[in-house]
């Protein structure tokens, strides 16, 4: 009986969703993209990971790209600027380099961490950004500490003229 009274049930509902399904959908593609005077009327529809997706560009737009999403040059100029301080974590395809604290032995009172961010495959001055952080020993512990308000610009222009010495070389 109740298996009776299950199978009425479904076969209606079965019917209604076929009944739904109302075709396959048809997207416009070439021509039919046009409004008849070559101007396009469908974009293609925006990503939230930007035009280069989550991972970049595939496409090597130039001879200092070496498979990373950032520009070449700024990552190895960034790596070589800050490699005096050990390294807490480096990113290559999200362009964030991340220094574990440093003090240096003329100041063992002092120590100093940076953040470096590059944004951009481009050899640009806005395409880096250098966040600096610094504590002083106080007590039994660390506390935070204001820094110089040029000292992270300081350290952008040092990479941006480290990346452009290594384009030079290498065009040459």
């Amino acid at each position: 009986m109740i298996r009776v009274a299950l199978i009425a049930f479904l076969i209606p509902v079965f019917a209604l969703l076929t009944a739904c399904s109302g075709g396959e959908a048809k997207y416009p593609t070439g021509a039919d993209r046009t409004d008849g005077g070559g101007n396009t009327i469908y974009e293609e529809a925006p990503s939230i990971f930007g035009s280069g997706g989550l991972l970049g560009n595939s496409k090597k737009s130039g001879p200092d790209e070496n498979g990373v999403a950032v520009n070449g040059y700024l990552w190895r100029a960034a790596l070589d600027t800050v490699s005096f301080m050990p390294l807490a974590s480096a990113d290559p395809f999200g362009g964030t380099i991340i220094t574990d604290w440093y003090s240096d032995a003329a100041t063992p009172n002092e120590r100093t961490k940076l953040n470096v961010f590059i944004m951009d495959r481009q050899l640009r001055a806005d395409a880096i950004s250098v966040k600096v952080f610094r504590q002083v020993k106080s007590g039994g512990g660390w506390k935070d500490a204001p820094v110089a308000a040029d000292t992270g610009r300081k350290l952008e222009d040092a990479i941006l003229i480290r990346a452009r010495e290594m384009r030079v070389t290498k065009e040459q």
